[in-house]
């Protein structure tokens, strides 16, 4: 394989490399996907992006999403937004359809950002919130998950795309997520594994989020994430039903929509383009 273009981006510091493969496919084995990610031996990133040619009639692209681990993630809303900024720039449109393997996401520019580049909404789909959908070791009612470990207990379970437990805090500055986060993703309750959020709320709609993600560890943003935060709040009675999320890297609009669907608000940037070279994907 010779060297190969790549995309650099971020959605508030949660950052990508992002390959197209939509005309000609890539051999990208788990060691491959892996040295790619890795933050000192390859380009380094939360997750590695691949666009494809969709398998769906109402879909504009297809988004193939990894951890730095190699895994296959379902679901990540702040690549989607990169995502769509590119399509939506090639297409010269306001709209597209990203395709994941958890379905297809419906995106819209809503504005400009300071840096000059697109604020996007995207519907992050339905939050499914019963036990097998999220999924969870045994029944439960998800609003009150008995699984914890030291000051983190009581999780809201939600699935957008990819299993979360949401955590409350009072004071999130004094929850050691890098030492808890990992036990409790590996935690048997999570069949799946799942990324662990610990949110404190602020108060006048808004939350302060940080989250432990399977197979990638603690992020500037998640997405998702930030999605089941919202989604945890509002069934505890703590926002309304619309909430500012604030993450390490910035702050999204979220809203839990009547229909059951998570629209999250953002924008994006572009870091740089490079090309990988060949030693890379031998």
């Amino acid at each position: 394989m010779s060297r190969l273009p790549f995309l650099k981006m971020h959605g508030l510091g949660n950052d990508f490399v992002v390959l197209d493969a939509r005309t000609t496919p890539l051999d990208l084995s788990l060691q491959r996907r892996r040295a790619i990610a890795d933050r000192r031996l390859g380009v380094g990133c939360d997750q590695l992006i691949v666009l494809e040619a969709p398998t769906e009639d109402d879909a504009d692209v297809f988004m193939r999403i990894f951890n730095p681990d190699g895994g296959e993630a379902g679901a990540c809303g702040n690549a989607t937004r990169c995502v769509a900024s590119v399509v939506m720039d090639e297409r010269k449109t306001d709209q597209v359809t990203v395709q994941t393997i958890s379905g297809l996401l419906e995106s819209q520019k809503t504005g400009m950002g300071s840096n000059g580049l697109p604020v996007i909404s995207v519907d992050m789909g339905l939050a499914r919130l019963d036990w097998r959908e999220i999924p969870v070791r045994e029944a439960c009612d998800t609003n009150h998950m008995p699984v914890g470990l030291g000051p983190l207990q009581d999780p809201v379970g939600t699935n957008m795309g990819n299993p979360h437990a949401t955590f409350f805090v009072d004071d999130l500055a004094e929850i050691p997520i890098t030492e808890l986060g990992p036990k409790l993703e590996h935690d048997r309750f999570f069949p799946e594994r799942a990324n662990i959020g610990v949110v404190q709320p602020l108060g006048e709609g808004r939350l302060r989020l940080r989250v432990w993600e399977r197979g990638a560890g603690l992020t500037l943003a998640c997405g998702s994430g930030a999605c089941a935060a919202v989604v945890a709040a509002s069934r505890r009675g703590l926002v309304d039903r619309k909430a500012e999320v604030i993450v390490d890297g910035g702050t999204l609009t979220m809203e839990w929509l009547r229909d059951g669907h998570v629209l999250m608000t953002g924008g994006i940037a572009v870091a740089f383009k490079g090309e990988l070279d060949a030693s890379l994907l031998a």
